[in-house]
């Protein structure tokens, strides 16, 4: 019975990232940008940051469209990446993808690996990991594994300067 409480809440806060997504909009002043492309399924977007001289994500926005899967991810990246460094949204990119691709054990154990890894301080990422979560459950579908991360590769890209990113050749 819990089990399935939890699932149905994943399930509320999915669809409401799909339904309403937060940061949808071209911010004025962005100064990265990447495209996003999942040919296998049809999701496009365009993910913007507006990044300040100290390497600060001061803005992060999506335009475009997908599944819900995608959509949702790319509502909870924006939101949990604005304020961080470029390097801990990276960091926190490499934990929510092994999230996604992991079994709970193995996912516990690369979380932790990567929070000892950060010099024993998790910048928040721990409550972060807690919000992904509820996307934890595309490692059950492979192919859903992609939409779920497409607009975080696209974030990786744009941070390092490229203009386009597909999931073709990821997983």
């Amino acid at each position: 019975m819990m089990f399935d409480d939890l699932r149905d809440l994943y399930q509320e806060v999915i669809l409401d990232h799909s339904k309403h997504p937060r940061n949808f909009r071209h911010p004025v002043g962005a100064n990265c940008e990447a495209k996003g492309d999942n040919p296998l399924c049809g999701d496009r977007l365009m993910v913007y940051l507006t990044v300040d001289g100290q390497g600060i994500i001061r803005d992060a926005a999506f335009l475009g469209q997908g599944c819900a899967i995608s959509t949702a991810s790319a509502s909870l990246m924006t939101e949990l990446v604005r304020g961080k460094r470029t390097d801990e949204a990276r960091a926190l990119f490499e934990r929510f993808h092994h999230l996604c691709t992991h079994d709970e054990e193995d996912a516990s154990a690369g979380a932790e690996a990567a929070t000892a890894a950060a010099d024993g301080s998790d910048d928040g990422d721990s409550d972060d990991l807690e919000r992904l979560q509820v996307l934890a459950g595309v490692r059950q579908y492979p192919v859903r594994v992609k939409c779920a991360t497409l607009a975080w590769h696209a974030m990786v890209a744009a941070m390092a300067g490229t203009a386009a990113t597909t999931t073709e050749g990821t997983s």
